[in-house]
């Protein structure tokens, strides 16, 4: 029997899109199904985000009545937190995995969300879900600082999903084309920047990240996360992680 090529057995951090074609086209390995694309862009978090179940996506829906009314002070025995808002609804979700820069938070309510750095790559619990992002390049927002005063131009690809729908309701290689562009922010005596990102292509959106101009680390965002689905305010209120 023909053993598979590596890339079959073991899959990248990120899969870029024409990896992931050629690895559709494979002899000997048959056909990988568009979950398991997804799951190995998840890497390592592809099997919390996206269980096996026939490829279809969990209907699993956060339960908003179990999340937090109100903001309330970060917990030390909680650890890393991060804060998040959708719309009018708001709630608290705790560091329950991480990989190096990829992190994987879950709140109370069963809203989950994956980060790699200050971007979120990834979202569970959710009627419309992101289950892959893709950068063609490095992202320009692994240094902020960088951004102040200059243009950075970096380009995407997203995948979507609807809850219950299974492979019907997923939406693969949405390429967005984004200009990001950073400054101090006065108020803050310098001490803040505020980092703008506006993507167009097949979706359109603004992306607001807030970092120390020191260190250059987003404390707070506001970040598109589907078409369908109000923008995602996330801030820190916890100790930060450890910087790798």
């Amino acid at each position: 029997m023909r053993r598979c090529p590596p890339p079959c057995r073991r899959a990248p951090r990120l899969l870029p899109p024409l990896l992931a074609a050629a690895l559709l086209a494979t002899p000997g390995c048959g056909r990988i199904a568009a979950s398991d694309l997804a799951r190995a862009a998840l890497w390592p978090f592809g099997d919390l985000l996206l269980p096996r179940d026939d490829g279809a996506i969990p209907d699993r829906e956060v339960d908003w009545s179990a999340e937090p009314q109100r903001a309330a002070p970060p917990s030390p025995e909680e650890g890393p937190a991060l804060s998040l808002r959708l719309g009018g609804r708001r709630a608290r979700a705790l560091l329950i995995q991480e990989e190096g820069e990829r992190r994987l938070w879950r709140s109370a309510g069963g809203l989950v969300v994956a980060t790699d750095g200050a971007r979120v790559v990834a979202t569970a619990g959710l009627a419309e879900r992101v289950t892959a992002t893709r950068f063609d390049d490095p992202d320009p927002l692994e240094d902020p600082r960088a951004l102040v005063g200059r243009e950075q131009r970096a380009r995407r690809t997203v995948d979507l999903a609807r809850a219950g729908r299974g492979p019907s309701g997923m939406r693969f290689g949405l390429v967005l084309t984004c200009r990001l562009r950073g400054a101090a922010l006065p108020e803050a005596g310098e001490e803040v920047l505020l980092i703008e990102e506006r993507c167009s292509g097949d979706a359109r959106a603004v992306n607001r990240f807030w970092a120390d101009a020191r260190t250059g680390a987003v404390f707070r965002s506001e970040q598109w996360i589907g078409e369908d689905t109000p923008p995602l305010a996330m801030e820190v209120v916890g100790p930060a992680p450890p910087e790798r």
